[in-house]
């Protein structure tokens, strides 16, 4: 089994409050006042709630002190208390809910644009890094980010904060009723409480952290694994892949039972803590009550005031895990958004101008790795109008060019001029829009074909979409088609041939209609009868624009104004196909050897 070269990612620490401050800006939005109205409504039933369940346990002291007297009056006296009690959790549970229906846009829309961020800075982002990154290790990373947010908020402004506040009320009343004996023996109890639940908690981050990268493991190697679906077959691969899944899921089941029992531990110390205070302050009010300083009243006054805090401070652990949880989940979204971008726009940088459409390499040294030169001092141009090819032995460079065009790298020295303007000084936005291109492996998006045809520009229509597929000659099989431009092509368009997914590759490009047209190895993956009609449609959609061919097959291109001939990331020759066999050198070689394979076949299928 080959070995997995999965890494973890030892920075999924979080970064703390830091994270939590990041994310204000997306709670109160500098450009949307209405939103922080519901913010401050919000509050206000914060507070409304919380008089409310203060005063309750007023209502309830008064109702068994008035029943320990007789008379009518005091019956009603003590109906009227008890109907208050009643009425007033009622207010509070209204009053809770309604601050979740004001709250609640807020909310979703901070993790919305959060979101929606972090997905345009995933398309910001280098082409080196998407081809570093696991597919699934980011969409989980996404997802855990957006779903941790409003839960997280909902625990810190309607949790902590009315927590918080309560224990503040509670220490005045009881000072006011007990004096500071009870006001000490509840802040102690706290204070052990929450140094637990932070220790304990602790220890459960790293568990939780750990999982965290399991789970992404488990999801990466699902996703690849599905992906390679046919590569799997082919190699009879399904056991393999099977274990190497099973290995992830068993590491994850593995770290989620110490999770769970780690919770186990800490619910048992939470417990012995509340209830220790709780026995205390209960004795102590019956002492009271004994020694005739208390009334009976003051035991369930004490009573429900304690267990209106418990109630809160029974989920400390659960809000503590959940915020720091949800600052690790947070982190890493914030970490996709301070990715560097490897290719930016410069300040102010114009858009790109073309009148001519002429592509020049000066020097143009360029590699993946510093230590491995692709490309060593290029330079060639490609007039305005011209079709040019790009041949060479593999390893030469020629698919670099494609990237190097499209800007997903910059050089390292040189540039690449359109038009006589560098593109590292114009927009991203406005260089690939003047810039079509037919890839060696079309790719297409899970959908219709009318969809992936209007894919070439925003603002396609129909009848472009059939203009185009008209251009591309595909009108052949959209008819043939029981829901022609409606079918769809199935994931990456494996549902289409090989050519039919050329052709739309070719309309997609032609709905686009740009200056400039790349072929990269368009047809090296079609059969000769399917190349040669799919050249016959690249040859006309290319009339009229300046055309780049990077090819194999050196017969595709034999009829291009101009050859340019790549080896070890140097332009080795230059010019026509009949120049190039008189000139008896790399390319005439890659010629005779090209045509002796062909021979050899057509003797081999005659025999």
């Amino acid at each position: 089994m080959p070995p997995d070269t999965a890494v973890n990612d030892s920075r999924a620490r979080h970064d703390g409050w830091r994270t939590l401050l990041r994310f204000m800006p997306y709670l109160w939005p500098a450009g949307n006042p209405a939103l922080r109205w519901r913010i401050v409504w919000a509050c206000l039933f914060i507070l409304l709630s919380t008089a409310t369940q203060l005063a309750l346990p007023y209502l309830m002291k008064w109702a068994v002190d008035l029943m320990g007297a007789t008379g009518p009056k005091l019956v009603q006296l003590a109906m009227l208390m008890v109907l208050g009690y009643a009425a007033g959790r009622l207010i509070q549970t209204a009053f809770d809910n309604i601050r979740n229906i004001v709250f609640e846009r807020v909310g979703q829309d901070a993790t919305r644009e959060l979101a929606e961020n972090v997905f345009g800075q995933l398309h910001r982002l280098s082409l080196r890094f998407h081809l570093a990154r696991r597919t699934g290790e980011v969409t989980k990373t996404i997802e855990r980010g957006t779903k941790s947010i409003d839960t997280m908020l909902y625990f810190m402004l309607f949790n902590i904060a009315p927590t918080i506040l309560q224990l503040l009320v509670v220490a005045v009343i009881f000072y006011l009723n007990f004096g500071p004996g009870l006001v000490i023996a509840t802040a102690v109890a706290i204070a052990a409480y929450i140094w637990v639940t932070r220790t304990i908690t602790e220890w459960r981050t790293k568990l939780r952290e750990q999982m965290n990268r399991l789970d992404g493991q488990a999801l990466s190697r699902a996703v690849d694994s599905l992906l390679n679906y046919e590569t799997v077959k082919y190699f009879s691969a399904e056991h393999r892949e099977q274990e190497r899944y099973a290995q992830a899921t068993r590491a994850y089941a593995v770290a989620a039972v110490k999770s769970e029992n780690s919770l186990g531990l800490l619910n048992i110390a939470q417990g012995l803590v509340v209830n220790l205070l709780m026995a205390g302050a209960l004795g102590y009010t019956v002492w009271g009550w004994y020694k005739g300083q208390y009334t009976a009243g003051q035991l369930v006054f004490v009573q429900t005031y304690l267990t209106q805090l418990f109630r809160p401070l029974d989920m400390l652990g659960m809000v503590y895990r959940t915020i720091r949880q949800g600052l690790i989940d947070m982190a890493e979204m914030f970490r996709l958004l301070d990715e560097p971008q490897e290719v930016s726009d410069r300040p102010g940088a114009p858009a790109l101008a073309i009148r001519q459409p002429s592509i020049v390499f000066e020097n143009v040294v360029f590699g993946y790795e510093p230590d491995r030169r692709i490309l060593k001092g290029l330079s060639f141009a490609v007039p305005a109008g011209q079709n040019f090819a790009v041949v060479g032995p593999s390893g030469a460079g020629k698919s670099t060019l494609a990237r190097l065009l499209f800007r997903f790298y910059d050089p390292q020295e040189g540039r690449i001029l359109i038009d006589g303007q560098d593109i590292a000084g114009v927009t991203q936005e406005s260089l690939r829009a003047a810039i079509g291109i037919v890839p060696q492996d079309s790719v297409l998006f899970n959908d219709t074909i009318g969809y992936n045809i209007g894919y070439g520009r925003g603002d396609s229509t129909q009848e472009d979409v059939l203009s185009a597929a008209r251009g591309a000659a595909l009108m052949g099989l959209i008819d043939r088609l029981p829901q022609g431009f409606d079918t769809e092509v199935g994931e990456r368009g494996l549902k289409l041939s090989g050519g039919e997914k050329q052709r739309v590759a070719i309309a997609r490009t032609l709905v686009k209609n740009p200056p400039i047209l790349l072929l990269d190895e368009a047809t090296s993956a079609l059969d000769t009868r399917t190349e040669q009609d799919i050249l016959a449609t690249l040859h006309r959609v290319s009339e009229n624009r300046t055309s780049l061919s990077i090819a194999h097959r050196l017969s595709t291109i034999a009829d291009s104004d101009r050859i340019l001939v790549l080896n070890e990331g140097r332009l080795s020759e230059s010019g026509t196909h009949a120049e190039l066999l008189r000139h008896d050198g790399l390319y005439a070689e890659m010629w005779a050897r090209q045509a002796a394979e062909a021979e050899a076949m057509i003797e081999a299928a005659a025999e």
